[in-house]
C-alpha cells in the first residue's frame, strides 16, 4: 500500500493554507477515481490534507460544520520506516507444525513469516534460512553417522512435525512506523538478522521491512499549497518528492528533480487557485467543499478589501457563494467572528498564529498579523504584546519583529514593532516607537502592502 501523497501549506497555518489543502485534496482524490475508472491499472495515488501547526478557529468551525475531519499535524516529511516497509506481513501460529510453516512460506514466494500467540499478538519470526539450517543440521548428521542413518532419517522425518515455536526467532529488531528511515537502516544493518519487525501499540505485526526493502530509499510524496519558499516549508522537504505546488506568493527557492505542475497566479488567495482547478478539470464541487474554499478567499483578502483582491477573486467568490447557497459577505463576516475579538486570547496564539518569517539580505525579520473587528480589545493588551515580541526577537535573532492589528471595518492596521524600528519607520516614513505603535490606514495586505515594500525598501 502506498503511503498518501501529503498536501501541506506553510508553517503558522492561516485559514488558506488549511482550506486549500482540504480542497485541492479533496479535487486530486476525485481526479484519481476519474482516471482509475478510465485506465483500470492506473495505481490510484491518495492525497491528505495535513498541517504544520494549530488550526486557526475559523478553519476549525468552516471544517467542522461542514463535516471535515481536521488535518492531522506533521513535523517532517523525511522517508520514515511505514514507507519501505512491506505491509501486513503473512502470519502463522506459534503452535503450527514446521512443515506447514515451509509450505506457507513456499507458496507466498516469502522468505519470512510472523509467527503469532493465539491473541494474534506478536512472539518472532521464522525464516526460510532458519529452516533450511534446521535440515542442514540434521542430513550433516546423517552424514557424519552412516551407521545410524535409520535413526537420523526418522529424526529428519519427525522434525517435520515440530511446533513452529520450536525455533521461533525471538530477539527480532522492533520498529516504530513513524521511525525516521535513515535510523532505522543503521540498526538494521547493525542486526544479525536480514529483517526487522514494524510493530503497533497492541504488539500486533504490521509491517516486516528487509534489507532489500532499504535499498530503493523511498521519498515521501508531498504537494504544496500557499508556500513555495523552504524557510516557510515542512522539515524534510529537501528530501521529499514534491508532486506539485498551488501558491499565490512569489516564487521561492523549492527545487524538484523532474518537472511537476507549478500553478502560481497573482491573485487574492490560494484557494481562488484551488477552485479554479475544479472548474479547469470539470469537478463537480460540493456544498461543503464550496464553503471551505469561500472561507479561505475572504479571510485572505479580507472580504475582498485588500488591495492584493483581483477580479478574479471576485468572480470565483460569486460562483462560491452561489454553490455554497450563502451571501459571501455575510458568511464572510461570520468567518471572521469566529476568530474573537482578541482581549482573551493566549498571547503566542494572537501574536503567532499568523506569523512569517523574510530574508532581508542577511537578516530575518517576523511579520506577524492579526485580523479584528475590536482593535481597542487588542491594544488594551500592548504591554503583554510587546513583551511576547521582545522574546520572539531574542530566540530567533531577529532583526525586527512586526505585528500588524487589522481593524476589518475602519479598512487598515496598527502597528507594533520590537527590534530594529529604523527599516520600518524608514520604509513607510512614519515614526513607530515602543508605545502606542502607529495607525496605517489603507493597509490591509501583508503580502503585498508591507513585506513587499519591505523586502524592496
Amino acid at each position: 500500500m502506498t503511503s498518501p501523497v501529503v498536501v501541506v501549506g506553510h508553517l503558522n497555518p492561516d485559514n488558506d493554507s488549511i482550506c486549500s489543502a482540504v480542497g485541492y485534496a479533496y479535487l486530486k482524490n476525485e481526479l484519481e477515481k476519474r482516471r482509475s475508472a478510465e485506465d483500470s491499472t492506473y495505481e490510484v495515488l491518495t492525497f491528505e490534507p495535513v498541517r504544520l501547526g494549530p488550526l486557526p478557529p475559523e478553519s476549525t468551525w468552516v471544517l467542522e460544520t461542514n463535516g471535515f475531519p481536521l488535518p492531522k499535524i506533521i513535523s517532517h516529511v523525511y522517508a520514515r520506516v511505514s514507507d519501505a516497509m512491506t505491509p501486513n506481513p503473512i502470519t502463522i501460529a506459534q503452535d503450527a507444525a514446521l512443515i506447514d510453516a515451509g509450505q506457507t512460506l513456499r507458496r507466498n514466494n516469502v522468505r519470512s513469516l510472523v509467527v503469532t500467540d493465539e491473541a494474534g499478538q506478536y512472539v518472532g519470526l521464522i525464516t526460510t534460512r532458519m529452516i533450511a539450517e534446521r535440515y542442514i543440521s540434521a542430513t550433516d548428521k546423517l552424514l557424519e553417522d552412516s551407521s545410524n542413518s535409520m535413526a537420523v532419517a526418522a529424526d529428519l522425518i519427525a522434525s517435520l512435525g515440530q511446533k513452529v515455536s520450536d525455533i521461533t526467532e525471538t530477539e527480532v529488531l522492533a520498529l516504530d512506523k513513524e521511525g525516521l528511515l535513515k535510523e532505522a537502516v543503521e540498526d538494521l544493518m547493525a542486526s544479525s538478522l536480514r529483517e526487522a519487525v514494524v510493530l503497533d501499540d497492541e504488539q500486533r505485526c504490521i509491517g516486516i521491512m528487509t534489507r532489500s526493502d532499504i535499498t530503493a530509499r523511498p521519498k515521501r510524496k508531498v504537494v504544496l499549497v500557499d508556500h513555495n519558499e523552504t524557510s516557510q516549508a515542512v522539515r524534510g522537504i529537501e528530501e521529499a518528492e514534491v508532486l506539485g505546488i498551488i501558491d499565490h506568493h512569489r516564487i521561492g527557492d523549492v527545487s524538484t528533480a523532474n518537472p511537476i505542475q507549478f500553478v502560481n497566479l497573482p491573485v487574492g488567495s490560494s484557494a481562488t487557485i484551488v477552485a479554479m482547478e475544479f472548474e479547469k478539470h470539470g469537478v463537480e464541487m460540493p456544498e461543503s467543499i464550496a464553503k471551505v474554499l469561500l472561507s479561505a478567499v475572504l479571510t485572505d483578502t479580507v472580504i475582498l478589501k485588500s488591495p492584493t483582491t483581483t477580479q478574479i477573486d471576485k468572480d470565483q467568490v460569486e460562483r462560491l457563494g452561489a454553490l455554497a447557497k450563502v451571501d459571501p459577505i455575510e458568511f464572510g463576516l461570520e468567518v471572521f467572528k469566529c476568530r474573537g475579538g482578541g482581549a482573551h486570547a493566549e498571547v503566542d496564539k494572537l501574536v503567532g498564529t499568523d506569523a512569517k518569517e523574510f530574508q532581508i539580505g542577511d537578516a530575518t525579520v517576523l511579520i506577524a498579523q492579526h485580523e479584528t473587528v475590536d482593535l481597542d480589545a487588542i491594544m488594551n493588551r500592548e504591554v503583554e504584546i510587546r513583551e511576547y515580541m521582545r522574546t520572539l526577537e531574542k530566540a530567533h535573532g531577529y532583526e525586527f519583529v512586526l505585528f500588524m492589528i487589522t481593524d476589518i471595518m475602519a479598512e487598515g492596521s496598527q502597528f507594533i514593532c520590537e527590534g530594529n524600528r529604523r527599516i520600518v519607520n524608514r520604509v513607510f516614513n512614519i515614526h513607530c516607537t515602543g508605545v502606542g505603535g502607529t495607525w496605517m490606514p489603507g493597509i490591509l495586505s501583508r503580502k503585498k502592502q508591507v513585506a513587499a515594500r519591505i523586502l524592496g525598501g
